[in-house]
Order: C-alpha cells, then structure tokens, then sequence
C-alpha cells in the first residue's frame, strides 16, 4: 500500500509540536512551583537562581554530545528514553527535600533534553522536503510559545489542587506516557531523505576531515551573534523562570490569576515568532538584502525586548503585563537568529559555528537565573529587570557594530586565515 506522505508528515509535526510542549513543560514546570517550593523547604531568593540555572548546565555542555547522539540512532528509540530520564527526573522532584536534591534532579532534566532540539531538526531534515522545512521548523519551534501560554494556567491550577510535590511527579508522569505515544506513532523506517543521503554519500567513502575549532572563535561577526544570543537568551529565560515568582511576590497576584496573566507574554513571543519569520521570508522573495530581510527584525525585537525596565515604574499590574508582553513580543521577534549561522559561518564549518553558538544561548540560561536571584530583594525586583535590559542593549550593539554587513566568512586558507567573502 503506498505510503501517504503528506499525511505521514502532519503526523510527524504533530509528534514534535506536543513533545516540544512537554520539553518546556517540564522546564518551567519548577518555576511555577517556586514560590510553593521556597516556603515548604524555606529556600533563599539565591538557592531558587541556583536551582534555576541548574538545568542550564547540563544542558549546554551536553548540546555537541547530544547532537551526536541523534545522529547515532533512530529518533524513534532515542526520544522515548530521552523523555522516560528527563521525566522521572522530574518525578524525583517531587520526592525530595533538601537543595542539593532538586539541583540533581534538575542538573538531570538538562543533561536528558540536551539532544531534544537536535533531533527535532535531524527529524525535519528526513522527513520533509527542502522547500517545506522551515515551515514545518517554525510550526514545532512555536509549541514552546503556545505550550507555555496553554499550560500557564493550567500548571497553576494543578499546583493549587494537589501542591508542589503532587504537582512534580504528575508532570513528569505525563512526560512518561507521552514516551510511549511517540514510540508507537513514530514510523519504524528512516525518511526518504535520509535513505537517498545515505545512498548518495556513504560514510565509507567519505575521507576524515581535520576541523580548525578556532574557526568558530576567530571572527569578529561571529562573536556578535554569540554576544547577540545570550543577550536574547537572557530575557528569554527570565520568563521560563522568575516571571511566575515575580507575579506572585513582587505583584502580589494571587496564583491561579498569576497563571492566567502569564500567559499574555507568551502568547505575544507566539505572534512575534510568526510575524518575525514570514514576513522575513516575504522581504527575501522581493529581493531585499539581508540587512534588511533577516537583521532589522532581530535589531527591532532586541530593541522592544527593553521594554520589561517599564515594570519597574508603573504599580499599575495591567500595565506592566503590558510592558513584559511587549518585551516577550520582541524575543519572538528575535527567534530566526539561527538564520545568521548559515548566512556567516564558513560552509564547512556551519555544524560547529551553531554549536558554538547554541552554547552562548545556554550560558545566558545558567548565569542570568542565578544573577538574578543575587540582584533582588525580598521587596525589590527592579535591580534584575535593569540587568536584563542592559544585556538586550549589548546584544542590539552587537548586532549593530560588531556583526556589522551579512556575509558569509571563508574557511580557512592553507596558511589557516579567515577572510570574509
């Protein structure tokens, strides 16, 4: 019976939408519960930064080893033992007492979704078809917007019912039994994509390549956007973090409204995620530069990402909703900087510039968190907010000075100089 692709394909996307919303699920799931955690275990402002940024470390070490495990084995197999480690990991959570605990458990989070986002890509790459792959990227990048702003909520109201510790083992439960559909709907063959690839360019045959690491260090343009993406990591990841914290304490809103209201920002990253790559792709098909097309709508979302410092001058809570979704609004805005991996890197060199720059991401989620917590105050949140839009500021300077005009880097020459092209 001949295979119906396209139907195949949607039920791919639709695998990888829903397990990108369990991968930040079980995220943020440690930030809603933060508040409720701090009280029970009576944990400083600067042992929750600690906790975290714990989940970052683990994560941006293991990004290269990870992205050679999902080149290693078949995404079927791998994800569901991925999702099994990172979600009883999440359990364990709810068991435990002491601080050292939950840095374990959450240094265990980070080390099982390290190679998440590799095999997502890796999946894309087999399954669709060139011209279809950045929609679909886009569509499965979007569940981490959409999943934050749905389950918001909806996490609140389940910690209020069943408390911290319930919470914890039940989020990671659900991380479980999604393992188990992903296994079953996944197809048990590789993509056609993969099958000619390999037929076309056997790994035998391919001659071992020395690779100049300092290749991905050695470019100014390639230092601005790695200073550029921690920068946009770090207002990202204050809300996968402190914003539930920052509600509750700092505005004093009760929890499950707190939930509702999170949802806002989130929702305005979605827009902006969307508005950013469509209209991105639109100025390129009409011939605008790359200046234009791929950097005025990473420059412009950096810019309004500034826009949290308006929450510490206003006690208005509707406004300063309005302020932290503008400032989410740009993140999204911001998201297609993967775009500038291929448009700077040296083609032979595109896997470990993005390394690279996937690593600076990560820093921003290890040390912006634990910054943070040693910034604020028991009444006083506007110290971290401050911090956050002087980094968006280096990261939009960086953008503008030091990655300067798009075009791509040459590898390196025999004498092992770099030149842009």
């Amino acid at each position: 019976m001949p295979i119906n692709k396209k139907r195949e394909r949607s039920m791919l996307l639709a695998l990888l939408f829903f397990t990108v919303v369990i991968n930040y699920m079980d995220r943020i799931n440690i930030s809603v519960a933060a508040s409720a955690i701090s009280g029970d275990l009576g944990l400083s402002k600067e042992a929750i930064g600690i906790i975290f940024s714990a989940w970052a470390w683990t994560y941006t070490a293991f990004q290269v080893p990870g992205g050679l495990l999902a080149d290693r084995f078949h995404a079927r197999v791998l994800y569901p033992i991925l999702l099994v480690g990172w979600s009883i990991a999440t359990v364990i959570q709810g068991l435990v007492s002491s601080l050292g605990a939950l840095v374990g458990c959450r240094v265990a989070v980070g080390a099982f979704e390290a190679p998440s986002y590799p095999i997502n890509n890796k999946v894309v790459t087999e399954w669709f078809p060139p011209e279809q792959r950045a929609s679909a990227i886009s569509v499965y990048v979007s569940g981490q917007f959409v999943g934050l702003a749905f389950l918001a909520p909806v996490l609140t109201i389940l910690l209020v019912e069943i408390g911290w510790r319930g919470f914890m083992i039940a989020t990671g439960l659900l991380g479980v039994a999604w393992a188990v559909v992903w296994y079953v709907l996944f197809p048990s063959r590789k993509g056609d994509n993969a099958v000619e690839e390999e037929a076309e360019n056997p790994t035998e045959d391919v001659p071992a390549q020395k690779i100049d690491f300092a290749v991905a260090f050695k470019h100014p343009k390639l230092w601005g956007i790695y200073i550029g993406q921690f920068a946009i990591g770090s207002v990202f990841i204050f809300f996968l973090t402190w914003f539930p914290t920052y509600l509750t304490e700092y505005r004093g809103i009760e929890i499950v409204k707190s939930g509702f209201m999170a949802a806002v920002p989130y929702l305005g990253a979605f827009c902006g995620v969307l508005l950013s790559g469509f209209s991105s792709d639109w100025m390129v098909r009409k011939g605008w530069s790359a200046e234009i097309a791929r950097k005025a709508p990473v420059m412009i979302g950096i810019a309004l990402s500034t826009a949290i410092v308006g929450a510490n001058y206003t006690t208005d809570n509707a406004l300063a909703i309005m302020f932290l979704t503008i400032s989410f609004f740009g993140v999204g805005l911001a998201s297609i900087t993967w775009v500038f991996v291929s448009l700077l890197a040296p083609k032979e060199y595109v896997g470990l510039v993005g390394g690279v720059f996937n690593c600076f991401g990560g820093m921003s989620a290890i040390i912006t968190p634990f910054v943070i917590g040693l910034l604020i105050s028991d009444d006083n949140f506007a110290p971290a907010f401050l911090y956050i839009g002087a980094v968006a500021i280096m990261g939009f300077l960086s953008y503008l000075f030091v990655v300067g005009k798009i075009e791509q880097i040459d590898a390196p020459s025999p004498e092992g100089e770099t030149q842009a092209a």
